[in-house]
C-alpha cells in the first residue's frame, strides 16, 4: 500500500482545512505527515463497521477543525490512537512532530510504559487538572465520533459507551463554556439509552441539536487557543 496516496478521508479533511485556513496558519506538510503515519501504522486495522481504522482519527480531526485550527491540534487528533495501536512510541512522535504534539498524544494514550492502563475518565481528569484544553477537546470529539458511528457494535456496549460519555460531558464542558456543545453531546448519548417516551420529551426540547450537517455542531463559541 502506498500510504502517501490520498483517500476519501484525507481528501475530505485536507479540502476542509484549506477552506478554513484563510490566514495561512496551518503546516500542511506536518498534517500530511501525520496522515501518512496514521495510514501506515493503522494499516490492516478495521473498525467494527468494516471501515479502515485510520478513518476514525481523520474524521476526529475533521470535526475538531471547526473548533481549533492549529497544526498541533489537527496533527495530534490524527495521531491520537497511534501509540496504543502500533509500535510507535512517544519518542518517535516527538522526533517526527515536535514536543507539543507528542505531549498531547501521550496524554491521550491509555497504555502506559509501566504496563498499567488508564481509564478514559482518568485521562480526562488528568487533562482537566493540567488545564490542557487541547487534550480535552480531542478526547471529547474522539468520543463524539464513536457515538456517531456506534451502530456496528453490540447494544450493551453502545449503552456502556453512551453512559460513560454522559459522565464526561460535565467535566469537559466546564472548560469550554459552550452550552450548545454540551447539549449536543448529551442528546447524542442520551438517545442511545433513553426510553422512547423520555427521548421524545428531550427531542422536543433539544430537537435543533439533533439535526447536524456533516458533523458541524451548532454555534461554536470557544477560541482557537
Amino acid at each position: 500500500m502506498d500510504y502517501s496516496t490520498s483517500c476519501k478521508y484525507s481528501i475530505r479533511l485536507i479540502g476542509k482545512l484549506k477552506l478554513l485556513d484563510t490566514n495561512g496558519v496551518l503546516d500542511f506538510g506536518l498534517i500530511n505527515k501525520a496522515i501518512y503515519f496514521a495510514k501506515k501504522y493503522h494499516d490492516g486495522q478495521l473498525r467494527k463497521s468494516g471501515e479502515p481504522f485510520y478513518s476514525h482519527p481523520l474524521e476526529v480531526a475533521y470535526i475538531i477543525s471547526d473548533y481549533n485550527l492549529k497544526t498541533d491540534v489537527i496533527a495530534a487528533s490524527i495521531l491520537h490512537d497511534i501509540i496504543e495501536d502500533s509500535e510507535i512510541t512517544v519518542e518517535i512522535i516527538q522526533d517526527g512532530f515536535g514536543k507539543r504534539i507528542a505531549e498531547i498524544v501521550d496524554r491521550l494514550t491509555r497504555d502506559r510504559p509501566d504496563g498499567t492502563k488508564l481509564t478514559v475518565e482518568e485521562i480526562i481528569n488528568n487533562a482537566y487538572h493540567k488545564k490542557d484544553k487541547e487534550v480535552l477537546l480531542i478526547k471529547l470529539f474522539d468520543r463524539l465520533h464513536n457515538i456517531q458511528t456506534i451502530e456496528s457494535i453490540k447494544t450493551e456496549k453502545q449503552k456502556k459507551i453512551a453512559e460513560e460519555t454522559l459522565k464526561y460531558v460535565a467535566i469537559i464542558s466546564t472548560e469550554f463554556d459552550d452550552i450548545s456543545l454540551e447539549e449536543y453531546i448529551y442528546m447524542s448519548s442520551y438517545k442511545i439509552i433513553a426510553t422512547k417516551q423520555d427521548y421524545d420529551f428531550y427531542y422536543k426540547k433539544y430537537h435543533r441539536l439533533l439535526v447536524f450537517d456533516d458533523y458541524r455542531l451548532p454555534s461554536p463559541t470557544f477560541e482557537n487557543n
